[in-house]
C-alpha cells in the first residue's frame, strides 16, 4: 500500500506533537530559536485568530456540502464515469496514459510544435470538468507557450456534483484522491533522487498540487527525520505555478507564482481571495511567493477561470516571474 494511504490520517492528527517531538530530539537548542519566534510573531498570530475561526467555520460548512453534493450526484446520475480509469495516471504524448508507477523519465512527454527536442520538463495538473483529451490539449498549449516538454498527471472528471464534493475533501484533506497520492510520490522520488521538478497546476490542481506538496514536507520529516529548516531546504527544488487555484494554502520552501484573476470567482472566493496575502489573515502562497493579480472580468464570470484563454495568456517565463516582473 503506498506510504500515503497508510499515513496521511495518523500524519494529520499528530503533525504538532510529532513535529515537536523531532525537533527536541534534533536539537533542544532549536526550541529557543523556536520560542523566541513564537514570542516575536505574537502580535501576528493574534492578528489572524480571527481568520483561523472563519476558517473552521467554513471547513464545517464544507463539509456538510460535500456530503450532500455527493448525495445529489449519486441520486441523480451525475458523473463521467469512463474518466475514471484515468484518474492520478501520468498521461504523456498522443494522449497516452501510464501507471503511477511509472518512472518519470520514462513517460514519453509533449513537446512543443516547434522543438521536439526540448529538454526542460513541466508536470501539470488539471482542474474540474476535465477529460483526459481536453487535458492532453492542454500540453500541448503549455509546451508551445513555454517551449518546454509536459507530462500531465490526471485528475479524472465524474461530473460537476462529484468534482465539487472531491474539491471540498481535498480542502478538507479528507480521504484520498489519486492525484494527489501520484504527483506527492513522484516529487518526493525525484526530490529524493537529487532532482529538480517544475509544476504548473490550474483550479483543483492547485487544491491537489497543496495537499500533495505537504504530504511531500510531512514524509520529509516524520520518515526522514528531517528539521523544518532541511525539509523546507529539500523542497526549495521544487518550482511551482498556480493559476486559479482553489487553495488558500500552502507550505514552505518550493519557490511560488501564483495567478490570480480578480474576475474568477475560484480563486477569489476559495484560493489566496483578490488581495495581497498580508490583508487576507487565512490566504498564504508560501514563504517568498510572488502572486499575480490581474483584471479580467466577462460577462459569464466563469469565462474568467479558463486556462488556456485568460490565464495561460497571462504567463510570463517562470525566472521573470519570480522577479516581480509579470510584463509580456
Amino acid at each position: 500500500m503506498n506510504p500515503l494511504e497508510r499515513g496521511r490520517n495518523l500524519i494529520n492528527s499528530v503533525r504538532n506533537g510529532a513535529e515537536r517531538t523531532i525537533d527536541r530530539a534534533q536539537n533542544v537548542a532549536g526550541n529557543v530559536v523556536e520560542g523566541v519566534k513564537d514570542a516575536a510573531g505574537a502580535v501576528k498570530n493574534t492578528a489572524v485568530a480571527g481568520g483561523r475561526k472563519v476558517g473552521q467555520f467554513v471547513d464545517g460548512f464544507e463539509d456538510k456540502v460535500s456530503s450532500g453534493a455527493q448525495a445529489v450526484a449519486g441520486a441523480l446520475g451525475f458523473g463521467h464515469k469512463p474518466d475514471r480509469v484515468h484518474d492520478g495516471k501520468f498521461l504523456g504524448a498522443g494522449g497516452q496514459t501510464f501507471s503511477p508507477d511509472t518512472p518519470l523519465s520514462d513517460v514519453p512527454a509533449v513537446t512543443p510544435r516547434d522543438n521536439p527536442n526540448a529538454n526542460h520538463t513541466i508536470l501539470y495538473v488539471n482542474g474540474i470538468l476535465t477529460t483526459k483529451d481536453a487535458q492532453a490539449n492542454s500540453l500541448q498549449s503549455i509546451a508551445d507557450a513555454t517551449g518546454a516538454r509536459v507530462v500531465g498527471i490526471h485528475n479524472a472528471t465524474e461530473g460537476f456534483a462529484a468534482d465539487l464534493a472531491e474539491c471540498v475533501k481535498d480542502k478538507l484533506d479528507k480521504g484520498t484522491n489519486p492525484a494527489v497520492d501520484t504527483l506527492a510520490d513522484t516529487l518526493y522520488n525525484e526530490l529524493k533522487a537529487g532532482r529538480s521538478v517544475h509544476l504548473m497546476a490550474h483550479s483543483q490542481g492547485g487544491l491537489i498540487s497543496s495537499r500533495a506538496l505537504n504530504d511531500v514536507y510531512n514524509r520529509l520529516r516524520i520518515e526522514d527525520g528531517m528539521s523544518k529548516e532541511q525539509a523546507q531546504q529539500a523542497m526549495s527544488q521544487l518550482n511551482v505555478e498556480t493559476f486559479g487555484a482553489a487553495a488558500t494554502r500552502y507550505p514552505d520552501g518550493p519557490n511560488y507564482v501564483h495567478y490570480v484573476n480578480r474576475g474568477d470567482p475560484v480563486p477569489s472566493l476559495f484560493g489566496l481571495g483578490p488581495v495581497a496575502d498580508k490583508w487576507n489573515p487565512i490566504a498564504d502562497g508560501g514563504e517568498g511567493s510572488k502572486v499575480h493579480h490581474f483584471n479580467e472580468f466577462h460577462l459569464n464570470p466563469f469565462d474568467g477561470h479558463s486556462f488556456e484563454s485568460v490565464y495561460l495568456n497571462r504567463r510570463v517565463p517562470f525566472e521573470q516571474a519570480r522577479e516581480g516582473d509579470f510584463n509580456r
